[in-house]
């Protein structure tokens, strides 16, 4: 890594960690130069770039400090631990460096960004695409490549659109995307679920549902489920590829946190397909900020024509200004820079949230089951005894400013549920974690002794 890279990187996490708090003076230019072994210009220059995105300020012949950050001031002021907001958090979103790409793009393309472009996407931005999903053993023609406005957009187009297999029902995991699931009640489409949990699936079960079912595809996120934050294992992928040829179902994999992904190793469903029954998607709303609403769908050759046909009836084409500032965004150092910014910020509050939990499941084992040793990134869950119902844990918490979401919308409504609790580190604060997961696992602690004082 570039020596001036590795000083921005550091002092961010150093930022993210709290070593360095709001207010605080940074080490002078000297200091770091000679921990860095670089000159003091490449040091400034590292300086200068978290000044531009308002991390850092400059007092003159004084020094670089920490500029405060007025949500985690409000948040500490409140004193609110926000387990419940799934949205990234807005103080790490690259305004600076994708406003430059914006004014390039503008400079750039001029015109060709204000004027209608085409279904499939920006031709030079579908070229960049193409290169880095190879990075991720998503392998394609740039023909098969679609820029869509979210995955979202991607999901009602093949919902609607019809398949050569025939079939019309839509096959998720329970429980999962809580906007897909609202789609699909708001528009009457055939549905039905198959339970999932950090364990995986039952494959007995999902066979018989290929087998028996009129189901046209199956939609799964196999990598850092939402709101599970588990992961399918290189066997339980190739099981569910294997079936889906056996039977013609169609596969539509949701890999919206391929960028947080640690494990170089862990490639996604589509690397064990032929290109003909997975359908690949992938979000940039997570790593770089959800209002840029693009994303990118790799959709097989039989269904090229369908998919492009409904698409330019849907929309003609993705924001051009944007398609046109992410692909000077994404061929920059910027993004790279950005993405390990990103996944260091999460990882750590992940790590800490898991320590948490494991250390009050060695004491509480009564009171609920984590699976210890699940790999996850923004989401996890804990599993209650049936004596404590999820939702009341959620109201009495609110009043000591502790924030849960339920997650009943994340289940079709004639689906069981489970008595979960999700969790989500997206917006917690850092030093908020450890407090929070005590006052969660108090909370249940009451109300379990509550429920036993009134038992007969």
């Amino acid at each position: 890594m570039h020596k001036f890279f590795l000083i921005v990187k550091e002092l961010e996490e150093q930022i993210v960690n709290h070593n360095l708090k709001e207010g605080d003076k940074l080490p002078s230019i000297r200091v770091l130069a000679n921990q860095y072994h670089v000159s003091k210009s490449t040091v400034i220059r590292a300086l200068h770039d978290l000044e531009q995105r308002h991390i850092v300020y400059s007092v003159d012949k004084s020094g670089y400090y920490l500029v405060k950050s007025g949500i985690t001031a409000h948040e500490e002021e409140q004193g609110m631990i926000d387990f419940a907001t799934s949205s990234p958090d807005p103080n790490i979103f690259p305004y600076l460096d994708f406003q430059h790409c914006v004014n390039k793009a503008i400079d750039t393309y001029k015109q060709d960004l204000f004027t209608y472009g085409t279904p499939q996407g920006l031709p030079s931005l579908l070229h960049i695409m193409q290169k880095q999903l190879a990075n991720y053993q998503v392998f394609t023609n740039v023909r098969n490549l679609f820029v869509v406005s979210g995955i979202q957009q991607a999901l009602s187009i093949l919902t609607a659109l019809p398949f050569p297999n025939g079939k019309r029902k839509i096959l998720i995991e329970q429980p999962s995307y809580h906007l897909f699931i609202e789609h699909l009640i708001t528009y009457g489409v055939p549905v039905t679920g198959i339970k999932r949990t950090s364990r995986g699936i039952d494959f007995e079960e999902l066979e018989e549902i290929f087998k028996t079912e009129d189901i046209k595809f199956f939609y799964t996120m196999p990598r850092f489920h939402n709101p599970l934050g588990c992961s399918y294992s290189a066997e339980e992928k190739k099981k569910i590829v294997a079936l889906a040829h056996k039977y013609d179902v169609y596969i539509v994999e949701d890999d919206y946190l391929a960028d947080m992904e640690q494990d170089t190793k862990a490639d996604p469903l589509y690397a064990y397909d032929d290109k003909t029954h997975v359908i690949y998607l992938k979000s940039y709303s997570k790593i770089i900020f959800p209002g840029l609403r693009i994303g990118i769908a790799v959709i097989p050759d039989s269904l090229l024509i369908a998919f492009t046909q409904y698409k330019r009836i849907q929309d003609i084409d993705s924001s051009m200004l944007s398609q046109g500032a992410l692909e000077i965004y994404l061929k920059s150092s910027m993004f790279d820079r950005h993405k390990q910014k990103i996944k260091s910020y999460y990882e750590q509050r992940s790590r800490l949230l898991q320590a948490a939990l494991e250390q009050q499941l060695i004491q509480n084992r009564n009171l609920f089951s984590f699976d210890v040793g699940v790999k996850s990134s923004l989401h996890t869950y804990i599993r209650l005894i049936e004596d404590v119902p999820a939702n009341e844990v959620i109201r009495r918490l609110k009043k000591k400013s502790l924030w849960i979401e339920p997650i009943d919308k994340h289940y079709l409504p004639s689906f069981p549920k489970d008595n979960l609790l999700k969790l989500n580190v997206s917006r917690v604060r850092l030093n908020g974690i450890e407090d929070g997961v005590h006052l969660l696992i108090d909370e249940i602690r009451q109300l379990m002794t509550a429920s036993f004082s009134k038992s007969p």
